[in-house]
C-alpha cells in the first residue's frame, strides 16, 4: 500500500493554481458575454434623443426601440437609435 504525504507546501501551490484557473475561466467569460454587447445604456440614449426615461420606456412599449437587458441593465439598439435620430425625433 502507498501512501503519498501532501504537505502545507503542497495545498497552497494548489490553491493558488486554482484560484488562478478561476480567475482565467471568468474573465474568459466576462470577455465573450459583454464583447456582444452591441447597445447604448439609458443615460446615453436620453442624452442622444434629449429625452426622458417615460418617453424610452414608451418607445420600448411601441417597439420603435429595442432592447436587450443584462444583468439589470438595459442596452438600446444601436441602429433603432441611429433610425429615431435620422428621422428628427
Amino acid at each position: 500500500m502507498n501512501v503519498e504525504v501532501i504537505t502545507k507546501e503542497d495545498l497552497q501551490a494548489f490553491r493558488m493554481q486554482l484560484l488562478e484557473d478561476i480567475k482565467s475561466l471568468l474573465q474568459q467569460g466576462r470577455d465573450t458575454s459583454l464583447g456582444h454587447i452591441e447597445g447604448y445604456k439609458t443615460a446615453n440614449v436620453r442624452k442622444i434623443l434629449g429625452c426622458s426615461v417615460n418617453k424610452l420606456v414608451s418607445l420600448r412599449v411601441a417597439r420603435k426601440i429595442r432592447t436587450k437587458k443584462i444583468g439589470g441593465t438595459v442596452y438600446y439598439n444601436k441602429e433603432d437609435v441611429k433610425r429615431l435620430v435620422e428621422e428628427g425625433f
